[in-house]
């Protein structure tokens, strides 16, 4: 059967929006959109690939664990996720979400929580990209699949930023305008990572002969944009990672004893998506993690 323009445009329109994928990092109703862009900026070690995780499990959690129940694909370029870390997250918010009281397992043999792990796992595609040109064939694959996958809602990249140097040295592929193609057309929401390498010496000396606050912000530093110009035009969220102290925030959390001497992450959110109304909105967070993922404060 033939399907019209019509009938797939309509068809896109139900993917799901993920405005309210979490409502801890974003301001007020501006959470992404379809089609929109969330940068993850930080150095290493300041949560950016468990803020990922948490996400990821958000979407691929059924809707009564307190998930969304949409389909993901992960584009791991640093080689770095962790499938038993991320199964790990993914048990514990079973655990919590869904009701004890479950049926023995059946005449196939698998207990109830295997087959909700296996359920979210299904809705989970990774893959791994060794340079910037797979990057790009991956996107390309995308754009000729979205189509059909109207459930696939998320796109995961950790990092954006990994093959920085080697496309400084050799030219790179325009991976920016792919990624334009992909939110445009299918309507799917990006969220990526990219590394602090880049120190903004102009923001060190301000804050070194100034003691405002503002001034010496712990993302100040670190927090000019170095990737290309039609990247950086197609980020309408950016989350400034950093470490934090287990401050006052942290002694107030739930079981402080227990939990006040971990190590704390801030975020800072700049959002500048059309739900903004032409002015940016910020909203600062502070969270831990656990064994069973991210914890708010």
């Amino acid at each position: 059967m033939t399907e019209t323009g019509a009938q797939l445009f309509a068809r896109l329109d139900a993917r799901r929006c993920l405005t309210d994928i979490e409502a801890h990092l974003f301001p007020e109703d501006c959470g992404p959109r379809h089609g929109e862009v969330v940068e993850l900026h930080g150095l290493e070690g300041t949560g950016k690939t468990e803020l990922l995780y948490h996400l990821l499990c958000r979407c691929v959690l059924p809707v009564e664990a307190g998930g969304m129940g949409v389909e993901v694909v992960f584009v791991d370029s640093d080689y770095s996720l962790d499938m038993l870390r991320l199964v790990t997250i993914l048990e514990n918010r079973l655990a919590a979400g869904l009701s004890t009281g479950r049926p023995e397992a059946g005449s196939s043999g698998v207990c109830p929580e295997e087959a909700a792990l296996r359920s979210c796992l299904s809705r989970l595609l990774v893959v791994h990209c060794g340079s910037s040109s797979q990057l790009l064939l991956t996107l390309h694959y995308l754009d000729t699949s979205l189509s059909s996958r109207p459930g696939l809602s998320l796109l995961l990249i950790d990092s954006i930023s990994a093959f920085y140097w080697l496309d400084r040295c050799g030219g790179g592929e325009s991976v920016a305008r792919q990624e334009d193609k992909l939110t445009k057309d299918y309507r799917i929401t990006v969220f990526a990572t990219s590394h602090a390498i880049r120190r903004n010496y102009k923001n060190v000396a301000s804050s070194s002969s100034s003691s405002s606050s503002s001034s010496s912000s712990p993302y100040s530093e670190y927090e000019q944009p170095y990737l290309c110009r039609p990247w950086q035009r197609l980020v309408t969220h950016r989350l400034l990672c950093s470490r934090g102290m287990a401050g006052a925030n942290m002694a107030s959390a739930t079981c402080a004893d227990k939990h006040s001497k971990k190590q704390s992450f801030n975020v800072r959110c700049t959002s500048s998506s059309s739900s903004s109304r032409g002015t940016k909105a910020h909203k600062s967070s502070s969270f831990y993690v656990t064994d069973g993922g991210v914890v708010f404060v």
